[in-house]
């Protein structure tokens, strides 16, 4: 009779087991950060007004009308005083850049970041089972991954992974990266490293299309450490929910709007297109269409599409009326959006209907540390952490767009409330500041009453430009 009885229960047993073992590697399947860390440079290194004119006015190239064109983006561009900028600059250098001086910078965020990280989360450089570095526009040999390793005396089955030219969702990325190798393996450590190395990148021609990003790029950076360890879930901050990438790269207007090229004089730079804003909505577009039936919630997904169907069978549907919009807030509680320009913050924030509290931590985090390329994701979310904004349970949408033309997303739950200063710990309190505004239109607006004819561009004051200049 124990016998039958075994031999009926088998199967039974065998399929509890079965469905105990998936929901297991399910739960050694989750991406959780564990802990994160900007970088902040030092402030010998901040670029205010003056300075800033100063590094224009070296550039011996430029003409009363490219002078008016950068006043006008720089006014308006939504960047503040207090940015960094790479020692070379501060050195005059800017136009003879050497291999060092783009590792040198590189290891100079490595070695802060990421020695603070370790330290605060009490985890060993041998510990670390995943590294992944993206810099997009620098690429050395031995690799940026490889000098990491070496100064940290990693693992030698360290599994590495070193990305260039992804640009500035290149976060995002290295993230659905480490995603991937925790699907497979369980219990490990995961260490992200995000930048983007602007000393060999300085541009020093004319082209207005490619001036442009000596104005928003700045320096900055940012460490992550993740783990699928069930252990370490209590100390976790944030808990991925959902990662969708969208490349627009076949299309060749998306393509050519966001490239490294050189310009008719051969001068290396990197172009910003007029097509740059179309294409970006396109993808963003389509990464949202992926998105939404992931993040959002049942009852809005079937309000959009009724309202949707009695848009096109309306007979007003011609008349203009206004257009059916999905309400993201349904599901997301806090926006964290690439601070790519005050143009692509206010363009997401059109689209998503967003209020001014939900695009503040992206206006602020461009004014205070520029567009920083696939770290300015985690500055953005560091201002919200400041500000006491994130409590447990909530979710996180992040948004960045890169070159190729991309628009990668992910969304993120709290796991438990948050609210450390962290790089935004000396200054929070004046945030956000009663104006915006820079003063560069009250220092150089003359420029704009200049005549052509006559114009002479006044000397340097107090730098040492390089003879080569004159």
């Amino acid at each position: 009779m124990d016998v039958l009885f075994f031999m009926y229960a088998l199967p039974f047993m065998y399929l509890f087991f079965l469905i105990l073992k998936r929901v297991c590697d399910k739960r050694d399947q989750e991406c959780y950060i564990l802990d994160y860390e900007c970088y902040k440079p030092t402030d010998d290194r901040q670029l205010d007004t003056e300075f800033s004119g100063e590094i224009i006015k070296r550039n011996r190239n430029l003409g009363l009308y490219e002078f008016q064109f950068l006043l006008k983006a720089i006014v308006s561009s939504g960047i503040g005083e207090q940015t960094y900028a790479p020692r070379i600059i501060f050195e005059a250098r800017e136009e003879n850049p050497t291999l060092q001086d783009g590792i040198l910078e590189m290891e100079e965020f490595f070695f802060d970041s990421i020695e603070k990280l370790l330290a605060r989360s009490g985890i060993s450089p041998k510990e670390i089972d995943v590294l992944v570095v993206n810099v997009s526009m620098l690429a050395v040999v031995p690799s940026l991954c490889a000098r990491i390793i070496n100064h940290y005396k990693m693992r030698e089955d360290v599994k590495v992974f070193n990305l260039t030219g992804m640009g500035c969702s290149a976060s995002v990325i290295s993230v659905d990266i480490v995603r991937s190798i925790f699907k497979s393996y369980k219990n490990m450590y995961a260490l992200v490293v995000t930048s983007e190395s602007l000393s060999p990148n300085w541009y020093s021609g004319n082209d207005r299309s490619m001036i442009l990003a000596n104005c928003l790029f700045r320096s900055g950076g940012c460490a992550i450490l993740l783990t699928n360890k069930r252990a370490a879930k209590h100390r976790a901050m944030f808990k991925l929910k959902c990662l969708i990438r969208t490349h627009h790269g076949a299309r060749d207007e998306s393509y050519q709007c966001c490239l490294q090229k050189e310009d008719d004089q051969g001068r290396p730079g990197f172009h910003l297109d007029k097509s740059l804003p179309k294409a970006a909505t396109r993808a963003l577009v389509d990464n949202l269409k992926k998105v939404a039936p992931k993040i959002l919630p049942t009852r809005e997904l079937l309000r959009f599409s009724v309202v949707l169907l009695v848009k096109k069978f309306s007979r007003n549907s011609n008349k203009g009326g206004p257009k059916a919009m999905i309400n993201f807030k349904t599901g997301v509680d806090h926006f964290c959006l690439h601070t790519g320009g005050k143009a692509v913050i206010d363009g997401i924030g059109a689209n998503l209907e967003l209020t001014e509290y939900d695009l503040e931590p992206a206006r602020m985090t461009l004014h205070r540390f520029g567009n920083t390329s696939a770290s300015s994701l985690w500055y953005v979310l560091g201002y919200m952490e400041a500000k006491k904004r994130l409590n447990k349970g909530d979710r996180v949408f992040m948004i960045s767009f890169g070159a190729g033309f991309k628009c990668n997303s992910c969304l993120w739950e709290v796991v438990r409330d948050l609210g450390d200063g962290n790089v935004w710990e000396d200054c929070i309190n004046s945030y956000p500041p009663k104006s915006l505004a820079n003063p560069f239109m009250e220092k150089y607006g003359w420029i704009n009453n200049e005549d052509p004819e006559t114009f002479v561009l006044p000397p340097l004051t107090g730098l040492k430009a390089p003879s080569s200049y004159f």
